[in-house]
């Protein structure tokens, strides 16, 4: 971006690693208080309608669909945490730095659940407790939070052309052009 030097490689790989940590202990924090302090599928009113709390364990992924495939989602959630992590290894870029950790870590907590949640070891459900009945049928978690808030952000910087070394797209292709021009007038040059 312009004016802002890029983040050195280690030190993108920290802030990942940091942000990816705090989402996660965030997320089993929420979960662990959920599990010991609330009733299972019993609505508790936080804000009337607005936001509910609504204790229920999981089995499937959004709308509790594939429930009878919870491994596929184990194996899917395993794959997506080893392409940030590949991914994050050539960052140059703060704010990609920033989304790729938070998503981490959202990733990281619901597969925590899948694999250490009853019940049974890749096949674990997923605690979730949020419910915003107004908005969408859907109860939720802190991870899938994070998980969906970057999606949202990394489709947001693709189409802004923000590139992992923090440059613009666009940067890059005026670049070539530049370079194309001036590589043209040095053999009109040349010739002359």
């Amino acid at each position: 971006m312009p004016g802002r030097r890029p983040i050195r490689r280690s030190a993108a790989g920290i802030v990942v690693a940091v942000l990816a940590a705090l989402v996660l202990a965030a997320d089993q924090f929420v979960k662990y208080l959920t599990v010991e302090h609330l009733p299972l599928q019993e609505v508790v009113p936080v804000l009337g309608d607005f936001l509910q709390l609504y204790f229920i364990r999981n089995s499937g992924a959004a709308f509790s669909l594939g429930s009878d495939v919870t491994w596929i989602f184990t194996i899917a959630l395993t794959v997506v945490a080893v392409i940030i992590i590949w991914k994050a290894t050539g960052l140059n870029s703060r704010i990609w730095a920033i989304v790729l950790g938070c998503l981490l870590g959202g990733v990281l907590g619901n597969l925590t659940d899948r694999l250490l949640r009853e019940p049974a070891f890749a096949v674990g459900h997923v605690v979730d407790m949020i419910s915003m009945p107004w908005m969408m049928p859907a109860i939720f978690n802190v991870a899938d939070i994070f998980i969906v808030c970057g999606m949202i952000s990394v489709a947001l910087l693709v189409v802004l052309g923000i590139r992992f070394d923090g440059t613009r797209e666009k940067d890059h292709v005026a670049a070539a052009e530049a370079e194309a021009v001036d590589g043209g007038a040095e053999v009109v040059e040349k010739d002359a």
